[in-house]
């Protein structure tokens, strides 16, 4: 019995522990217990209708439990303590109930201060999970970029994990910036479409090493890693196959890779290269989007689209070459993600972004 009694006071202190110590109630200040009546009456409210709606419900409910202690705090001045104590109080009135941590309402009081406007957080933010939500408040600053992001995460159902590698990445800085033709060979709205979908530079970070880096064994690793690939590519494309034949009289071609999108109904040619840009590439990636259209393309499907993924280009020259181009092309680069990112202990384990760019080079 004594040993269990121990065990039970040890469990409470370390429970306890865990908490930061709430100040008692006589100690807060007026006007304390009308906000929490208030609250509590709130909270209450909302309970039925997170049983319908629970996740729109619940990020509406901690943006406006933020806003009310925000309120608060402006107005009269109430510290860190106050929040402590809510916590508390909180928590002994809806046992049943998760994330009234300390934490957590600092989170929700950050999370009504990044969102003043109550329509984008009906429109956009309380239609993401709690988690989502964190991370945008966590990685970003910037009301803009934030917002981007949260748009992004809801179209393209981007779990947490997904959604901060993507911040990392920064894909906001990318998606839509290829070179292309689009506008010039595309009808609208395809063309507007095709512009948003393809990004400049593609972020192959899952590149690994070999004694040799050619062209082909780049497309072999992106294989490899197709889920991580289709991942960069963005939302809504299918890979079809690589080095697909297309026989074009008594001749051979063989496509690097060949995709469909989706959205933009149509087949997708990439190829790839381990060297700069060089204008004759437009020419065979031409040939084959004309091949593609003609033995591969359903009569419902819009024409075929090429992206070239090159190891560096000059904007200009890029630009020279697609005006003589008559079906549509993007061009963008490729290259791997810096290994600062990585956790410490995976450091040095992995190769550096030179020396994967050297064996590339030396492998042409």
């Amino acid at each position: 019995m004594r040993a269990k009694k121990a065990r039970r006071v040890r469990g409470r202190s370390r429970e306890e522990a865990a908490f930061p110590v709430a100040l008692p109630a006589s100690e807060m200040p007026r006007g304390y217990p009308k906000m929490l009546s208030a609250l509590k009456k709130r909270i209450g409210h909302e309970r039925q209708r997170v049983a319908f709606a629970a996740n729109t419900a619940m990020i509406v409910l901690y943006w406006d439990i933020g806003r009310m202690i925000r309120q608060h705090q402006d107005r009269k001045g109430w510290g860190s303590k106050v929040v402590d104590r809510l916590s508390q109080d909180l928590r002994n009135a809806y046992p049943d109930m998760k994330g009234f941590s300390p934490r957590n309402l600092n989170y929700m009081l950050s999370f009504s201060a990044a969102w003043p406007d109550a329509s984008i957080l009906q429109r956009v933010v309380a239609k993401l999970p709690w988690r989502q939500n964190i991370a945008l408040l966590e990685h970003l600053k910037d009301e803009k970029t934030r917002l981007w992001y949260a748009q992004e995460t809801l179209r393209n159902g981007w779990s947490e994990p997904i959604l901060t590698l993507q911040i990392e990445s920064r894909a906001h800085e990318r998606q839509g910036k290829a070179l292309s033709n689009f506008k010039a060979i595309l009808p609208p709205p395809q063309s507007d479409m095709a512009d948003q979908i393809f990004k400049d530079p593609y972020l192959f970070d899952f590149l690994g090493t070999g004694e040799t880096r050619r062209e082909r064994e780049v497309e072999q690793s992106l294989v490899d890693h197709i889920q991580r690939f289709l991942l960069e590519l963005g939302t809504g494309f299918a890979f079809v196959g690589r080095q697909v034949h297309l026989e074009v009289g008594d001749d051979d071609f063989y496509v690097d890779l060949l995709f469909y999108h989706l959205k933009l109904r149509c087949y997708v040619v990439i190829e790839l290269k381990a060297v700069p840009f060089k204008p004759g590439f437009l020419g065979q990636l031409n040939m084959y989007l004309s091949a593609v259209d003609d033995l591969l393309r359903h009569p419902e499907d819009k024409p075929t689209i090429g992206l070239l993924l090159v190891k560096s280009k000059n904007k200009l020259v890029v630009e020279y070459a697609l005006r003589g181009i008559k079906k549509p092309i993007g061009v963008a680069h490729w290259q791997t993600k810096i290994v600062e990112s990585l956790p410490a202990n995976l450091k040095g384990v992995l190769p550096s972004v030179e020396e994967i760019e050297k064996e590339l080079e030396d492998g042409k």
